[in-house]
């Protein structure tokens, strides 16, 4: 990490600046932040997020019932593409008409995607409904859930690492324009003197 080359500045030299301490305490300041402060933010986010998330799993898994349904007719002689939220992306889904029967009791009739490769009249498939009978998606799980927690916290921690070394570069960038402001007017005072006689040089 770059923020550990400014260190260095604190070895005693008579060339040393003022400004070269600063830089090296922004150097640990800015590296100490980065090992605490950055972590924490990603385990607070990562947190925030797992709660958040085993929320919805909870409430999906109270509000979307499996039913099993029976094939009509199938609409499609191919089979569309795999499921992303199937376990295996070779699991080959058909559009077909089916009936089924909601949680509440009310017969249902439509077109749905069945999970069967080659479905004909009378085959049974399993989809996901509403207490009402109406098609919702499969619930998250608890497992997909905790991963995207875990990846939200290493997003954010990763953010914050990155704003934190964003503001010592700013800082150091600034500093190092007031520098070269100063050695400009420092400069300009004794350039127009520069090779005359009787000037010193």
């Amino acid at each position: 990490m770059r923020a550990i080359i400014g260190l260095w500045r604190w070895r005693r030299n008579p060339l040393r600046r003022t400004t070269d301490l600063v830089e090296a305490w922004l150097a640990l300041a800015t590296l100490l932040l980065i090992l605490v402060a950055a972590p924490s933010a990603g385990a607070a986010v990562g947190v925030s997020m797992q709660g958040t998330l085993q929320k919805a799993v909870r409430d999906q898994r109270k509000d979307r019932h499996p039913v099993a349904a029976v094939v009509v007719r199938r609409l499609s002689r191919g089979p569309l593409a795999p499921d992303p939220e199937t376990p295996s992306g070779r699991d080959a889904h058909s559009r077909v008409v089916a009936d089924w029967t909601a949680p509440d009791g009310t017969p249902q009739h439509g077109t749905v995607i069945a999970d069967l490769k080659a479905p004909v009249p009378g085959d049974r498939f399993w989809l996901w409904t509403d207490r009402h009978g109406r098609i919702v998606g499969r619930p998250l799980d608890s497992a997909t859930a905790t991963t995207h927690s875990a990846l939200a916290g290493f997003g954010a921690a990763v953010l914050a690492a990155g704003l934190l070394e964003s503001a010592r570069r700013l800082v150091l960038w600034h500093m190092v324009r007031r520098r070269h402001a100063g050695w400009d007017r420092a400069w300009a005072k004794a350039g127009p003197d520069w090779g005359k006689a009787d000037t010193g040089s």
